[in-house]
């Protein structure tokens, strides 16, 4: 059994990211769990700095002592176990573009994603043909429309219609759906813990896990951190990184106590330790509303910092 924290390495990790990192392994340690760790790589391989981002992802969330087990899992070094997977999956090309999906007449779910409308299930064989000469196809796993259910630790049932979603892009790299799925059952993952933008993709995952004679895993999905507009967190609103908070003189350590202080793991200013926090964690007492964070004056890391020197 195994709990798992899978960035992707597109950018350093920012507090919401970090934050999700230690509910993922305060829940697998808490139960008794491995936690992994996984580079999910698939769609930054033509990224130059991508591998430098990673490793820096990797050397932060070491310095707020977030151990993994095993070796660290790279998904591009995985591309013959996705196509094994897809091999034994009931499939079919789709040659619709993203523009043609968004104005197809079907409503999309709360993070965004229309569901596929089976088009190309529907092509006259002439009208195939004539697409192939102009475009790559995806690929598509056969689901029929099927009602899943999750349920999820905090949110509790999650029920979605499985729409036959894309398990191979255009481009020929395995989508996210597939991979993610295919990475938890080679690595014994068994409990997906990750921010609440991705639940609703949780029924489509947990139905293909089913499908590659898996079990479902258990999910846990964070509330996201968000900036004083409510808007998701991300880099370009301040100082919310590792490296962007050093020069202020906020280290790993006091950062790891804002962190457990936004989970009610803490007092503030109070130094805190993951051993410490693995004893008060409490899965059914973290909070189910964003994390508001202010980048700009950073009172809280600021009273942490004060507190410890």
């Amino acid at each position: 059994m195994g709990g798992r924290f899978a960035p992707s390495p597109t950018s350093a990790l920012h507090l919401g990211n970090l934050r999700t990192a230690v509910v993922a392994w305060l829940l697998a340690r808490s139960t008794g769990r491995e936690f992994r760790l996984r580079i999910e790589d698939l769609d930054t391989q033509r990224v130059a700095a991508s591998g430098e981002v990673a490793a820096q992802q990797i050397r932060d969330l070491a310095a707020l002592g977030l151990d993994h087990d095993g070796e660290v899992v790279w998904q591009s070094a995985r591309i013959d176990a996705y196509s094994a997977a897809v091999a034994g999956l009931d499939t079919y090309e789709c040659y619709c573009t993203r523009r043609e999906i968004a104005e197809a007449p079907s409503a999309p779910h709360a993070d965004g994603y229309r569901p596929y409308a089976g088009t190309c299930l529907r092509l006259a064989a002439s009208r195939r043909q004539e697409l192939a000469s102009t475009r790559r196809p995806a690929l598509r796993v056969r689901a029929g429309g099927q009602r899943f259910s999750v349920t999820d630790l905090w949110a509790g049932e999650e029920t979605e219609v499985v729409d036959d979603f894309v398990l191979v892009r255009n481009d020929g790299v395995p989508a996210y759906n597939l991979a993610v799925v295919v990475d938890d059952l080679a690595m014994g993952v068994d409990q997906v813990v990750r921010g609440d933008d991705l639940l609703s993709s949780s029924p489509r995952q947990a139905w293909l896990a089913t499908r590659l004679g898996g079990a479902a895993p258990s999910y846990a999905h964070v509330p996201l951190a968000v900036n004083t507009d409510g808007v998701r967190l991300a880099k370009r609103d301040g100082a919310v990184t590792l490296a962007d908070l050093a020069p202020l003189g906020v280290g790993p350590a006091e950062v790891l106590s804002l962190l457990a202080r936004s989970l009610g793991l803490a007092d503030p200013g109070e130094a805190v330790t993951l051993a410490q926090l693995l004893e008060r964690f409490d899965p059914l007492q973290v909070p189910r509303e964003p994390w508001v964070v202010d980048p700009p004056g950073y009172a809280d890391a600021e009273e942490n910092r004060m507190s410890t020197t």
